[in-house]
């Protein structure tokens, strides 16, 4: 009877020792910068499915070129013409990266009022920063 015993229990033991540890300091960085990656993606996808490209706004984010202007010289210290901005927020790399700028080091999430209301933005940029 105790060899059955410890046949039954043994799924169990085996459980027991399969419970992953917290993550490290660099998997939570990781995957903190992965959620504001998804974050700023999902944004992306909602401003562009409102009429990319329409009037003075240009690219996914649908930034006003001189808005990356001011943002570009606040962030890296360089000047822009209005076509190297369009550049900018045309290539997706440059311009999420602007974006995440924006709306995690500068609190501008009411750069996209339509889209940030439609995705609940401040709340996800909450729940990023408190990390739930």
């Amino acid at each position: 009877m105790p060899v059955r015993r410890l046949f039954l229990l043994a799924p169990l033991l085996l459980l027991a020792g399969c419970h992953k540890p917290p993550p490290s300091q660099p998997d939570r960085a990781l995957l903190l910068e992965q959620r504001k990656d998804a974050l700023v993606a999902q944004l992306a996808d909602c401003e562009s499915g409102q009429g990319a490209g329409h009037g003075r706004y240009v690219g996914r984010f649908q930034f006003e070129p001189r808005t990356v202007i001011g943002f570009v010289r606040e962030r890296d210290g360089r000047t822009l013409s209005l076509q190297e901005a369009a550049i900018v927020a045309n290539d997706y790399a440059q311009a999420s990266a602007l974006a995440k700028y924006i709306i995690f080091e500068r609190g501008g999430a009411s750069h996209w009022p339509a889209c940030s209301r439609k995705i609940g933005l401040a709340q996800q940029v909450a729940d990023i920063r408190a990390g739930s």
